[in-house]
């Protein structure tokens, strides 16, 4: 029987050198929900999407303990397929960096290196891949142009159809709207909704308002530790935390 959870996070800890940035963490993320992780600046939240994806691995000095299983394997083991890992769980940073190519260039790039040839193969995967970003019927006509002439809002969906290209399990999103404005963070919401019927969602943001907004159940993070979990709703209505209570009515952050 299959678990309920896609991740499963077990006193993981996190340092950069000599500063930890998480301390005895330990979460689990269901399949097909939208999982939020608030917290002021600092608090581990970016962290531990690197993590997730061993992005972690690149930074110099790092050190990780703890266990993180996918499934029901070990990302964290020394003999781990990171490059697999990297497939499985895409991450999309908060602010878009589209290649300086193509429209579908930048969609087709990854898989023709996965080992995808046909172009019409390419071609249908970079038109699934607009589609399930809501981007597809602004940028047909354009798929010839360069990445870098859409507007900050079709770019950061074309980052995220980029990262649906390579056909992934979990979604890493880092404070995906952070420069965008309200119209175009909406369609990135309602991106969302549709997209976890077919994905694990972990979405990072210090908008509490979209935390609220956006995500099935959230985690408050707080000096590189969980101080709450549960329930979105529960969360910002009945806190179980003064902490939390303080965070989500602005008295810090």
């Amino acid at each position: 029987m299959e678990s309920l959870y896609k991740i499963r996070i077990n006193n993981l800890s996190f340092w950069y050198g000599a500063s930890q940035a998480l301390d005895d963490v330990s979460l689990n993320m269901r399949r097909n929900e939208i999982f939020g992780l608030m917290g002021p600046s600092k608090s581990g939240k970016s962290t531990l999407l690197r993590v997730l994806n061993r992005m972690s691995d690149l930074i110099p000095g790092a050190r990780v303990e703890g266990k993180v299983w996918l499934d029901e394997e070990d990302i964290l083991a020394p003999d781990y397929d990171v490059v697999a890992l990297r497939r499985r769980v895409g991450l999309v940073l908060s602010k878009p960096t589209p290649l300086p190519r193509t429209v579908l260039e930048n969609l087709v790039l990854a898989p023709r290196m996965a080992g995808k040839k046909s172009r019409r193969e390419l071609e249908e995967v970079a038109e699934t891949a607009l589609k399930a970003a809501r981007l597809w019927d602004e940028v047909k006509d354009r798929l010839k142009d360069s990445a870098l002439k859409l507007s900050g809002g079709q770019q950061q969906r074309l980052c995220l159809a980029r990262t649906l290209a390579m056909e992934p399990e979990v979604i890493l999103l880092d404070e995906p709207t952070s420069g965008l404005d309200p119209i175009s963070t909406a369609k990135i919401e309602e991106t969302l909704f549709q997209l976890k019927k077919n994905y694990t969602i972990i979405l990072v943001s210090n908008n509490t308002k979209q935390i609220a907004r956006a995500t099935d159940r959230v985690a408050f993070l707080l000096m590189s530790r969980v101080i709450e979990i549960g329930d979105t709703a529960r969360v910002f209505t009945v806190p179980q935390d003064q902490r939390t209570d303080d965070y989500i009515s602005g008295r810090f952050g």
